[in-house]
């Protein structure tokens, strides 16, 4: 494996990931969570979680206007179709990940496939930058490897280009082999926070690189909570 995936495990990141597991350990201590009580905290992270991500990527929704557009269905006037768009499959990009969950499927480059299709859905065209540095739009190809570079203009000016695409292949299998080589073994920051690195330094999509790898990094720590209880999600009508 290259460099991109090696972790030196210092005395603070030692002492972070225990406070982590301590803290883990506090919310394993309430449970078992009442269904209704469960639904209302999964609704609230699926808000909030959908309009953080999106927010990141340049939406103009607020948090408020996130949550009143997933709950009643109504767009808000004056705000880009597509800021909508992205909210309603983020969040359905969520509820696809507690059914990877409970299907206990392995993590894939088809499933990192699906998940990019499913924050895709119903996009024609993305914002993208030329080589040149120059603003464009290219068509999207949701759940489907770039085909052109995509490059991004950084904050002093000069221009990052990610993984070439004659490359993608090759680094999101190792990329996929080394999540499952050490989503076992590792700590789950470790193996999540590293996954969420690379599939960003890869780059693989035209669009929802970003969210992509932070549902990415979100499924493996869910995956690696193995005290979550699926039956609370069961009772509360998610899988």
């Amino acid at each position: 494996m290259s460099h991109y995936y090696t972790v030196t495990e210092t005395d603070e990141l030692k002492l972070l990931l225990k406070e982590i597991d301590s803290l883990q350990a506090k919310i394993d201590g309430k449970r078992p969570v009442y269904p209704e009580r469960w639904q209302a905290v999964t609704e609230k992270l699926k808000m909030e979680w959908t309009y953080d991500s999106n927010a990141i990527e340049g939406s103009t929704l607020t948090l408020g206007e996130t949550i009143f557009f997933l709950r009643e269905g109504l767009m808000v006037e004056g705000k880009p179709l597509k800021d909508f768009v992205d909210a309603r499959n983020h969040a359905e990009a969520i509820d696809f990940l507690y059914d990877v969950i409970s299907d206990q499927r392995p993590i894939t480059e088809g499933l990192i496939k699906e998940i990019n299709a499913l924050l895709l859905k119903g996009v024609e065209y993305t914002d993208a930058v030329d080589p040149t540095g120059k603003r464009t739009r290219k068509k999207a190809n949701p759940g489907q490897y770039k085909k052109t570079p995509n490059t991004v203009i950084q904050l002093d000016g000069t221009i990052h280009e990610y993984t070439d695409p004659l490359h993608v292949t090759t680094e999101m299998e190792e990329l996929v082999a080394w999540i499952n080589g050490h989503i076992g073994n590792k700590h789950g920051l470790i193996t999540g926070a590293v996954a969420h690195y690379n599939l960003t330094r890869i780059h693989p999509f035209d669009d929802g690189n970003g969210r992509g790898a932070r549902l990415l990094m979100n499924l493996i720590f869910i995956k690696k909570a193995s005290r979550l209880r699926l039956s609370e999600m069961s009772n509360a009508g998610f899988i």
